[in-house]
């Protein structure tokens, strides 16, 4: 049965600037000549790894609001410099916008049952090409 983990995405206001952020990434990665991946190093390893691994997501809360998914490809075990062993969750490159979902802060990261997950949000015919911040704003005052 498939898993998630929720984490705060702290700094970043909204979906367009964690893309932004992706691409900075991924081309100092290309820079340098590194495999083109993204991983966030949490502290803690999950211990759900098949869970996780069966299709589960990395859900972003920007600003109190759960507002986008990464699903995560694997689990990496990472040491840093001094000897201390982290965890590195190793995303795919899309990030899928959700319905929005309030939550409270909280710290590190954690498990979100499927059933509990928002739901991916639908785009609308010609929705695409409309502005990410105009889209929200129009789903949330129930237009799209």
């Amino acid at each position: 049965m498939t898993v998630n983990i929720i984490k705060l995405c702290v700094g970043v206001e909204d979906p367009e600037t964690l893309q932004d952020y992706h691409k900075v990434r991924l081309a100092q990665q290309k820079k340098a000549k590194k495999p083109l991946e993204l991983i966030h190093v949490t502290r803690m390893t999950p211990k759900r790894v098949d869970e996780l691994l069966d299709n589960g997501s990395l859900y972003w809360v920007m600003k109190g609001i759960v507002r986008c998914r990464q699903r995560i490809i694997e689990l990496r075990p990472l040491v840093d410099d001094e000897g201390k062993k982290h965890c590195g969750l190793v995303l795919d490159q899309d990030v899928v916008l959700t319905e929005r979902l309030a939550k409270r802060p909280f710290q590190g990261w954690r498990y979100l049952e499927t059933e509990n997950a928002p739901k991916d949000a639908r785009a609308a015919d010609g929705e695409d090409e409309m502005p990410l911040e105009l889209r929200e704003e129009l789903r949330e005052l129930g237009l799209l």
